[in-house]
């Protein structure tokens, strides 16, 4: 009797992980920790309403959209536009997680604007450029709708074209600072004028440490990971999308908006990342107005876990102030 031949089954291996956002096995398969929930629109009649929307019809580029509640019909006008682009390093999160529907509810009930938050695809399955490049044909759809004949009635009905804003926390920031770069930039002109950007603890990094990044070199080991896990075919922290200060980056003098805000943490690792790219900003020769605000005692991208803290809070409204500077929303 022939002895009964036993197969041996090998766990793969563990070929990329960053703790609490991803991990990758040698086989290929992805785990994600972070932001594979998904919650569904809401639709209200005296509240913040979203639905969601295909992008491109050859493709699965979508989107949520974000409605403020309606106003008394004598003080009924046509809303800023807000472009938000999620965090998550390039390669978890999206727009429909609880986490960025509630957020992106909140700011919009509080600055009464109208906001696109973009389902970008993410690495490893699709490494840079591919987030780049949906968030480009993101723009392009928003920037369809600017005479009020695009597929979308909530942008043809309620947006005010002269009032888009971009922003983004994180690797969205990142997302925001590379699209206002090509927009400066006559070649790649989409006949849509961006009033301003938010940057919101944007992920910029560089080969060389520079103010406290050397201090827990552990962290600093794991952001110095991160681009080249997401971007495999330029994979130096050097690149200049990924650092937009370094040399050989091209000048942050084409910035193509009127204004910018940056938001940094205290004790986010990204801190002095964010602060180089202000003052770099501000000696460039860029002819807009750039502000930085800095929230103390609080880590990265703090305000997404809390809401309802008062620094959280106290940031919501500073981004409805930037939003509704030159054009206060009626109560």
């Amino acid at each position: 009797m022939e002895k009964e031949s036993k197969t041996k089954t090998t766990t793969p291996a563990i070929a990329h992980e960053f703790p609490g956002l991803i991990r990758v096995f040698t086989d290929g398969r992805v785990e994600r920790f972070t932001g594979a929930d998904h919650v569904p629109p809401s639709t209200s009649s005296d509240a913040v309403s979203s639905k969601d929307v295909t992008l491109h019809p050859h493709s699965t580029l979508s989107a949520r959209l974000f409605l403020p509640p309606p106003e008394a019909a004598a003080n009924r006008r046509r809303r800023p536009l807000l472009v938000y682009f999620h965090g998550g390093g390039f390669c978890a999160s999206s727009p429909f997680t609880a986490k960025y529907h509630n957020y992106m509810t909140a700011v919009v009930g509080e600055a009464k604007v109208v906001a696109v938050s973009v389902d970008y695809r993410l690495a490893p399955e699709h490494p840079i450029p591919a987030a780049y490049e949906d968030s480009w044909v993101a723009l392009q759809w928003v920037a369809s709708h600017r005479s009020n004949t695009g597929p979308e009635p909530w942008l043809n009905e309620h947006v005010d074209f002269s009032r888009v804003f971009l922003a983004g926390d994180s690797a969205g920031a990142n997302i925001v600072h590379n699209l206002a770069m090509l927009l400066g930039d006559p070649h790649w002109d989409i006949g849509l004028d961006i009033l301003g950007v938010c940057l919101v603890h944007p992920y910029f990094w560089g080969s060389a440490p520079i103010g406290s990044e050397a201090v827990d070199p552990d962290r600093k080991a794991v952001v110095d990971r991160l681009w080249p896990f997401v971007c495999p075919e330029t994979p130096d922290n050097d690149d200049p999308r990924v650092n937009p200060v370094g040399e050989g980056a091209p000048s942050l003098a084409w910035l193509g908006c009127g204004r910018v805000l940056v938001c940094v943490a205290e004790n986010d690792v990204l801190r002095d990342r964010g602060w180089l790219y202000y003052n770099a900003l501000s000696r460039s020769g860029w002819m807009g107005v750039v502000e930085i605000k800095e929230t103390q005692g609080e880590g990265h991208a703090f305000h997404l876990y809390d809401l309802a803290t008062n620094n959280a809070q106290d940031l919501i409204k500073c981004l409805a102030d930037f939003y509704n500077r030159d054009h206060p929303p009626s109560i």
